[in-house]
């Protein structure tokens, strides 16, 4: 389905548009109070998220931040501190919830090339609770798929090696998922399969999966009746939201009607976007002097340079054939593939790239 604007966006896969079955859906959703627990659209997208993921129950959040920062309130206590990785979004791109709302501090880690942390160094980074100099280790968090290093995907063998160093020491484990679907398909295993240790887990609607807005929260019941006041102190307590949480249903249907398989469509078109840029004079990978390496578009993003100060000029010089890309940290520039991007337009960008880069 092509932009109905004609650019080619690749900003996030957070600008795509609902497809038209959830535009009817959204028009026909059977809706209740939710804030009393009786819409039934929304009941029925958190029994199905809870079961996709293996989980007790689950709460449809308006936003992945959201639903990360509920999940942190219901887990933790005001003065503790989480571990987590150095540039994952909750530390980065939420704008400081955890220490602000939450009253919690971030030991951070910082990534390997392959999106995680070293268990050593998660092991190594726990507080002694017995030092009153000390926050105290709440919670361990991690992020799937890990934007940072180019939307790489993490597997299940290395989440339960991190929930096992949490448990051991009677912290939980907590997944921002925002982009877990596209771990599923690029590693071929089943989302709840990657979670299966984990405590708690977000994951969006919004991204890939094409719903205009919301995120899921899961875990246990006892943590969700949690995760839900904490939605309430925040202001996200929705009525008949019946509306928003229809195309969640569609979104997660098994199968080709739903939006979780295609997802291999988006991860192609990175892969093709990445190994023609990586041929091109002028664009590099993400690191300075490092060549592209196409192999790490396992999944929707493509992180690239160009040359030093020329950032600005070509995202400009792109922009002026109506397509968009975003600057990133350390100076780098992030492509996103998504519903709405086709393989035609993966070429036309790529010509665009060619025009733009010397």
């Amino acid at each position: 389905m092509p932009s109905p604007t004609g650019l080619i966006d690749l900003r996030s896969d957070t600008v795509t548009h609902p497809t038209p079955e959830m535009r009817r859906a959204m028009a026909e959703a059977e809706v209740g109070d939710d804030v009393f627990g009786d819409d039934p659209t929304v009941i029925r997208l958190e029994e199905r998220a809870a079961e996709l993921l293996g989980k007790e129950a689950a709460l449809f959040v308006s936003s992945g931040t959201q639903g990360n920062l509920v999940s942190l309130m219901a887990h933790l206590a005001r003065g503790t501190e989480i571990i987590a990785e150095t540039e994952s979004h909750t530390v980065m791109d939420e704008a400081a919830g955890h220490a602000v709302v939450v009253g919690a501090s971030a030991r951070t880690i910082p990534a390997r090339p392959d999106g995680t942390m070293d268990p050593a160094a998660i092991a190594a980074a726990f507080r002694d609770p017995s030092d009153p100099h000390e926050p105290i280790t709440g919670l361990v968090a991690l992020e799937n798929t890990h934007a940072h290093s180019m939307g790489q995907p993490l597997t299940a063998t290395y989440t339960a090696e991190v929930a096992a160093i949490a448990h051991e020491r009677g912290v939980p484990l907590h997944v921002d998922g925002a982009r877990l679907f596209n771990a599923q398909v690029a590693l071929g295993v089943p989302a709840r399969e990657l979670v299966e240790a984990a405590d708690s887990v977000t994951f969006c609607l919004s991204k890939g999966l094409a719903c205009p807005v919301g995120s899921v929260v899961v875990g246990r019941r006892d943590f969700i009746w949690r995760a839900r006041r904490a939605r309430k102190l925040l202001g996200g307590g929705m009525r008949q939201v019946g509306v928003l949480a229809a195309p969640g249903l569609i979104a997660l249907r098994d199968g080709p009607t739903g939006m979780i398989e295609r997802l291999a469509d988006d991860h192609a078109n990175a892969r093709r976007l990445a190994e023609a840029l990586a041929a091109m004079p002028g664009v590099w990978g993400p690191e300075p002097g490092i060549p592209l390496d196409p192999a790490r578009a396992r999944t929707n993003f493509v992180v690239f340079r160009v040359a030093p100060g020329r950032r600005a000029a070509f995202l400009e010089s792109l922009r002026g054939e109506g397509i968009l890309m975003v600057e990133y940290p350390h100076e780098t520039i992030r492509a996103v593939t998504h519903y709405g991007i086709e393989a035609a337009d993966v070429e036309r960008t790529i010509a665009a790239v060619g025009r733009a880069a010397p």
